[in-house]
């Protein structure tokens, strides 16, 4: 298992919705000490239903968010996807089933906490067929996209597969 300190300061988290990206770029930010930034957040307007950016204004935040020393970045995104990994220091993916992921999700809309990490500033909605929809029938077939890309980096890569497993790094990360 890889220690902390072998992550580096710029690390990027990615995975299925709702498989604990947000919760983890959270917890570590906090004990490492560095900016976490959602991709979730960037690619959104606030106080909306979910309302996304243009790919420009996106891009161009991510961007800047990339000249910074040091980040935590969770969220997939391929369109910027291997510009994150061209800087990264290590990636964690998080790679549980996708029915793992819409329990976790419906379980989310259920308890609706406006207060949690990544959590888009004043939504005006948690629940949405279209995100069951691309949790159950596109993750699959986006995570081989993602491990294609993966294997072309010579860095720390942790893939996490089931939740006792993240709660195992949580853990020996003393999160």
């Amino acid at each position: 298992m890889l220690k902390l300190a072998d992550l580096g300061s710029k690390i990027c988290i990615i995975g299925c919705s709702c498989s604990g990206k947000s919760t983890l770029a959270a917890q570590l930010a906090n004990k490492l000490n560095l900016p976490s930034y959602h991709l979730d957040i960037l690619a959104h307007y606030p106080s909306t239903k979910w309302q996304r950016r243009s790919d420009k204004e996106f891009i161009a935040a991510h961007s800047k968010i990339l000249q910074e020393p040091q980040w935590i970045i969770e969220g997939n995104y391929s369109i910027c996807m291997q510009e994150r990994f061209n800087q990264a220091t290590a990636i964690i993916w998080l790679d549980l089933s996708p029915l793992t992921c819409v329990i976790r999700y419906l379980i989310r809309c259920f308890k609706n906490k406006p207060h949690r990490a990544g959590r888009l500033p004043d939504a005006k909605s948690e629940f949405s067929f279209f995100m069951l929809k691309h949790i159950l029938f596109n993750y699959r077939k986006n995570s081989l996209k993602y491990q294609k890309l993966i294997n072309t980096y010579q860095l720390p890569i942790i893939k996490i597969k089931s939740l006792g497993e993240l709660n195992h790094y949580y853990r020996f990360w003393q999160l």
